[in-house]
């Protein structure tokens, strides 16, 4: 590798933040201003029937005590409620509320458009096989899958 060369990580992290930007840009621009990043990386983890506290705490790789206190802005903000867990009685689950999937439908047609602005840059055939790659590296580094 050249010493000029950037390392793989930074290669994924920049079009990633390119991505992010858009993303919350046009979040704001319809009028879902109040969301922080640091808010939409634990949100982005809510899984389709809600997620516990503390797997929402893993996933984001922050303390349960930060996931609490991004949940609860979200939670103030409308994107978010808290359910009881119907496998445990004790536990709560984080759920997204009708912000919140209003939020998500935008955002999907966000990186809807990028990735078709990306596959026109890179050509179809490319495209797919940066997206074979990143799926087969994701099985070795995502221990959230």
């Amino acid at each position: 590798m050249p010493d000029d060369a950037l390392n793989l990580g930074l290669l994924l992290f920049i079009p990633y933040r390119a991505i992010e930007d858009r993303v919350f840009d046009e979040l704001a621009a319809a009028g879902f201003d109040d969301i922080s990043r640091a808010q939409g990386r634990v949100f982005q983890r809510i899984g389709p029937n809600g997620s516990r506290l503390t797997e929402l705490a893993r996933q984001s790789g922050v303390t349960k005590q930060t996931a609490g206190f991004l949940v609860d802005q979200l939670e103030a903000a409308g994107y978010v409620t808290r359910v009881p867990d119907p496998s445990d009685g004790r536990a709560r689950l984080v759920v997204i509320a009708p912000r919140g999937a209003a939020a998500v439908a935008r955002s999907v047609g966000v990186v809807a458009d990028v990735e078709r602005e990306w596959t026109a840059h890179l050509g179809a055939e490319r495209a797919e096989s940066l997206r074979e790659l990143l799926t087969d590296l994701r099985a070795a580094t995502d221990h959230y899958a």
